[in-house]
């Protein structure tokens, strides 16, 4: 199996930044990217274009949603682009209010009906980031909840598959390793994982906060996580991998910061800011992405989607070359990848030319 490649859909520009959503797919297409992870955001943005649903508190109908799914759908087989996956099911594991647990439930029965009209059969699930009292320390019942998500997804027809994810910022599962503990003891053939080389590098060697901006000892951990993901990670749990960088900031991240809220976790702010593309070192890229993509493709034999997952504050921009640009930057670091990698190279980037002569 060959990697393929794949973006978010956000990644092209935030859809309230004014950035269609076909824009965005029409740059996709331009620089050979397969695939989407298609955030929920973008499909109920094009849902309210699509209706004529005033915007209300309890979010647009259901039918609305399954029109748009269907729009979307259409707009991507035109352009051969695949749907990897509807994300982000945030906000579910290990609810303490239980009647919000159950109204989660219900939510998901919805959004496997979307997977469905999208043709995907991935849902992701990010651990959730709450507030540590909404979120329980008991990771028994964070497993029973999860067990719950993937045996609903089984009986699905056709089945659906979660990939779980482990945000550098979450709340009770902030670490692969925690993460897959997590997936070992849901035990379901539906349940896996999505490997992260920003959420890896950001909780254990990143600490925007601090000058400079690593933790303690950060070489040392980044060597030994990597040895224990080799040793102990099963490939066949992990669904699809993400790989993206992240940009040193010239001030810690604290109050007074222009990306300080205090609302967010500074590494979550940090993440919806600064973010960057493989190989953008000129930008301020400075994570051990190289190292933790090595144990990834080479390490536990990772072939299957690589998504480019880019959160950064140019996306907010109105600028109408915006989803062109990340689009180009992002094909440009997936020929970088493929080469530090020594990846059999893609064929997919329509545009390569233009990308081999900008290297």
């Amino acid at each position: 199996m060959a990697c393929k490649l794949a973006i978010t859909s956000m990644s092209l520009g935030r859809c309230y930044a004014g950035h269609s959503f076909k824009r965005k797919l029409d740059a996709a297409h331009k620089y050979g990217y397969k695939g989407i992870e298609l955030f929920h955001e973008d499909l109920a943005d094009v849902a309210y274009k699509l209706s004529s649903e005033a915007p209300k508190p309890s979010g647009l109908s259901q039918q609305a949603q399954v029109a748009a799914a269907q729009h979307i759908l259409g707009l991507c087989k035109a352009r051969d682009i695949q749907i990897l996956c509807l994300q982000p099911f945030s906000h579910y594991d290990g609810l303490l209010d239980r009647e919000e647990h159950e109204q989660r439930l219900e939510q998901l029965r919805f959004w496997i009906n979307l997977a469905h009209e999208l043709e995907t059969d991935i849902i992701q699930v990010p651990a959730s980031f709450l507030p540590a009292e909404q979120v329980t320390e008991d990771l028994d019942l964070i497993v029973s909840d999860l067990r719950e998500v993937a045996d609903m997804g089984v009986a699905a027809n056709p089945p659906i598959r979660f990939a779980y994810e482990s945000l550098c910022w979450s709340t009770r599962v902030d670490t692969w390793e925690r993460c897959w503990e997590v997936v070992r003891r849901v035990d379901r053939p539906n349940f896996g994982m999505c490997l992260d080389t920003f959420n890896i590098a950001g909780r254990i060697y990143a600490d925007p906060t601090v000058s400079s901006g690593r933790t303690p000892d950060a070489e040392d951990a980044v060597r030994e996580s990597i040895a224990r993901l080799v040793e102990q990670v099963d490939v066949s749990k992990v669904f699809y991998v993400q790989v993206v960088d992240a940009e040193k900031l010239s001030e810690p991240l604290v109050p007074g910061h222009p990306f300080y809220d205090p609302q967010q976790p500074a590494r979550m702010s940090w993440s919806r800011n600064c973010r960057l593309f493989y190989g953008e070192t000129d930008r301020g890229a400075y994570l051990p992405v190289k190292e933790i993509s090595l144990a990834l493709f080479h390490g536990i034999g990772f072939r299957g989607w690589v998504s480019l997952e880019l959160f950064n504050r140019r996306m907010g921009d109105k600028d109408d070359e915006v989803p062109e640009e990340l689009a180009r930057r992002g094909a440009i670091s997936w020929v970088k990848l493929q080469k530090d990698m020594g990846l059999k190279p893609s064929k997919a980037l329509s545009s390569a030319d233009r990308v081999h002569a900008s290297l």
